[in-house]
């Protein structure tokens, strides 16, 4: 099969499904100046959701096959259960020209393949902190797709994160880590803030503490490129305060609570996409 390349100056691209996270996606390409929001189009039922593409420029129109029509990169973020039907249904205009992305959870490359006729297709698993430009995404290639492909993708979800590339069978695994893993922090911000009210401190300050603590130090952890387990030593001072909390997290098996935690998710993963 000849790949004819995707027009990098003036190509365009297409969502089928207009959800919070093609939202985020969209709006990420456009604020970081990757695409102007007339090369991006989308389509749904909800007046509400067309509204908020429009409302930063986005085409949206009348159909799912419009869409697709007008793109040169067709990506799928519709709910996991729906998208065989939608693939399939699209089948007629997703010819080879185009590139063909998912993000839809637990869905497999060669079954979209499949369904689509060819394999041009690129699965992308993103997360949730795509919302405020911060998301931690995974991406594996189809067997026809290029390494320029790849490029692109990593272009266009790199404006709402960071991007890696890896082998689809480690997608339980990232689902299980990057994709779950927003939650857990979630639970960890609110016990700190619950043990900051504990110990004294209005709630409303405890949130806001507990929340910029664990962002800072994610940023220490990814921008000095040292090892955790350096930056925890050192805060640790001996006989200190850290210490005696670290003492007591150790004593409640807290790394491992989170490690089965991680493989608890993707063996869950690995069941639903197996279903």
């Amino acid at each position: 099969m000849e790949i004819i390349p995707i027009p990098a100056e003036t190509y365009r691209i297409g969502f089928i499904g207009a959800g919070k996270m093609a939202e985020s996606i969209a709006k990420g390409v456009v604020e970081a100046g990757v695409l102007p929001p007339s090369r991006i189009s989308t389509s749904h039922s909800n007046p509400k959701r067309c509204s908020a593409f429009q409302s930063f420029g986005v085409k949206v129109l009348p159909r799912n096959q419009d869409v697709v029509e007008d793109s040169d990169v067709v990506i799928f973020s519709v709910k996991p259960q729906v998208v065989k039907d939608v693939v399939l249904q699209l089948r007629p205009v997703l010819t080879k020209r185009k590139l063909l992305v998912s993000i839809a959870a637990g869905i497999k490359l060669k079954d979209l393949q499949e369904w689509a006729g060819h394999n041009r297709f690129i699965r992308v698993m993103p997360n949730t902190p795509a919302a405020v430009g911060e998301a931690a995404t995974v991406m594996s290639l189809g067997g026809a797709a290029t390494e320029d492909d790849g490029e692109l993708i990593a272009k266009l979800f790199g404006s709402v994160g960071k991007i890696w590339k890896a082998d689809e069978k480690l997608f339980d695994a990232v689902t299980g880590l990057s994709g779950s893993g927003p939650a857990y922090v979630y639970l960890a911000i609110e016990a700190l803030a619950d043990g900051g009210v504990a110990a004294g401190l209005p709630r409303e300050l405890a949130l806001r503490l507990a929340s910029q603590t664990v962002l800072g130090a994610a940023s220490m952890a990814t921008k000095t490129g040292k090892h955790p387990g350096e930056l925890k030593d050192d805060v640790t001072s001996p006989g200190g305060t850290t210490i005696a909390g670290i003492h007591e997290l150790e004593k409640g098996g807290f790394r491992g609570v989170l490690m089965n935690a991680v493989v608890a998710a993707a063996k869950r993963s690995r069941e639903l996409s197996q279903s």
